[in-house]
């Protein structure tokens, strides 16, 4: 239920700021050689000619039935573009959140077990670096040193240009397998290394603190204390009582950035050419096509909702004291 009031203070808030960019789409549609006639005939058709909250009124009947409306860019539906471009966001975040919880979570463990040690200096050191580190530094970085200077690593898109396979699920990786081309399998898995490195690196860095503060919490609560006085095997004691609930507030956590990364990672998107929502959000923009920007918003606040709302059902699982 959450989730109407949202989009609605959402739709508000995207829509009139959108109308605040300089510049008019009818005439970037034209372009500069476009007669006023021509410009108002384009207005017209694009309904940008009536009273602002008319336009809001006719924009939130529409989005209410499912139709966002059409991009001026394209003339597709705003619904369909996404739809298109979700299985590459969708993609990228799954591998890039897979880095930050493989190796967040585990280095967070040993640092909080391994307390003021030099390992867990180093690794307060590095997980700092990582959340002050820019996005757009770190891929151009990847960029040229194993693209540019050691060739190992593909650059840009998904997939070489001279590899293809059947649009099954949108996903490059499943539909590669599922067609039985592993050599695009192989091409795709390459293509993914480098921007879910650079997009994975902050929620890495966020997670590894939020694990080793949470882990440090709770090794002093009197269930770790006990289990360790009736000769519990340590590795036993950290695995079972205490990173299980730990894991609770870095669950939070890494949620919180999956929301965030599936809304589209523009930087990261538009720096490696990759076609998810993020970059189709950064071209919407340049080219003020009203309607694709407040699709792009509203799936984003959506879809953010929608994680928030896993997370606190995943609460349950974690924590029995938790009931629904």
């Amino acid at each position: 239920m959450q989730i109407i009031p949202v989009l609605l203070g959402v739709s508000i808030v995207v829509f009139f700021m959108v109308r605040a960019i300089p510049g008019d789409p009818a005439q970037l549609l034209l372009g500069q050689q476009a007669t006023k006639a021509q410009v108002e005939r384009v207005r017209e058709n694009m309904g940008l000619d009536k009273p602002i909250f008319v336009q809001y009124g006719l924009f939130l009947v529409d989005a209410v039935q499912g139709d966002l409306g059409d991009s001026i860019v394209t003339g597709r539906p705003v619904t369909t573009e996404l739809a298109e471009r979700f299985p590459a966001t969708l993609e990228l975040t799954a591998f890039a959140m897979l880095v930050a919880v493989l190796v967040g979570v585990p280095v967070g463990v040993i640092s909080a077990v391994k307390q003021y040690s030099i390992l867990d200096k180093a690794t307060s050191v590095l997980a700092l670096t990582g959340i002050s580190m820019p996005i757009f530094w770190l891929a151009m970085i990847l960029i040229v040193i194993f693209f540019v200077n050691l060739g190992w690593l593909p650059f840009p898109g998904r997939l070489s240009t001279d590899v293809s396979i059947p649009a099954i699920t949108g996903l490059v990786l499943v539909d590669s397998l599922l067609s039985l081309n592993f050599a695009a399998f192989w091409d795709g898995l390459l293509h993914l290394i480098m921007p879910a490195i650079a997009l994975g690196t902050i929620p890495m860095a966020v997670v590894t603190r939020m694990t080793r503060s949470s882990m440090l919490e709770v090794m002093n609560e009197d269930y770790v204390r006990t289990a360790r006085a009736k000769g519990v095997v340590p590795w036993l004691v950290i695995s079972k009582h205490a990173l299980r609930n730990a894991m609770l507030p870095t669950v939070t956590v890494i949620g919180l950035q999956v929301g965030l990364l599936m809304g589209g990672a523009v930087i990261t998107e538009t720096i490696f050419s990759w076609p998810g929502i993020g970059y189709i959000a950064y071209q919407s923009v340049n080219q003020r096509d009203y309607a694709m920007i407040q699709g792009v918003v509203l799936y984003g606040a959506a879809l953010f909702v929608l994680v928030n709302l896993l997370v606190d059902i995943l609460y349950a699982v974690l924590d029995p004291r938790v009931r629904y």
